[in-house]
């Protein structure tokens, strides 16, 4: 991609409908009775991440190949990169952002900003705690899932375990959709 990275299709008026007002109001923490992990290594969490299944965003809809790019910024905080590709549009979009610890750096609780002052929480909330290949994700609410992995496919049986982990903490999992991978050219 040549230029200025190119931003998710309306995601300035997505984040402004949406987590514009859920700023004003305070909420990036995890949502009620959805824990954060604990003893988080954050540096293990660093590299690129498949979204496999996610909620419906306007901020996403329609996007294939979904991924994200987490590293260690040298003042202590998080970038994020943000791909994914528009296939009526045929080309990649591109969001990058920063994200901090809300507290100690072992609970996986995060603030991201993509474009200030608009703010989201980012919660992990199952983690593969032996190898870091797949994660579970939540933004402030309900309203935001994400299933990522490391390769752009997930085991069935881990998948599934997810699935209903989301279910038992209220997440609506039958609207759970799965991000196309391998549709979208090279970047």
């Amino acid at each position: 991609m040549t230029g200025a990275a190119r931003m998710f299709p309306g995601i300035r008026v997505a984040l402004l409908a949406t987590a514009g007002g859920l700023m004003l109001a305070g909420c990036t923490g995890a949502p009620s009775g959805v824990d954060p992990v604990e003893g988080f290594d954050a540096d293990r969490y660093m590299g690129e991440w498949y979204s496999v299944k996610r909620l419906d965003h306007r901020f996403e809809r329609g996007l294939t190949d979904v991924s994200a790019e987490y590293w260690s910024r040298e003042d202590g905080r998080v970038g994020v990169r943000n791909h994914g590709y528009d296939p009526d549009a045929g080309e990649w979009q591109e969001i990058e952002g920063t994200a901090r610890f809300q507290g100690e750096p072992e609970v996986a609780s995060l603030t991201v900003t993509f474009t200030w002052p608009i703010r989201g929480g980012y919660h992990v909330i199952a983690l593969d705690e032996a190898e870091y290949q797949w994660a579970m994700v939540s933004g402030p609410t309900r309203g935001y899932l994400w299933i990522l992995s490391r390769e752009p496919d997930l085991e069935q049986v881990v998948l599934d375990d997810l699935i209903q982990k989301a279910g038992a903490l209220g997440f609506e999992v039958e609207e759970l959709q799965r991000v196309e991978h391998g549709v979208a050219p090279s970047r």
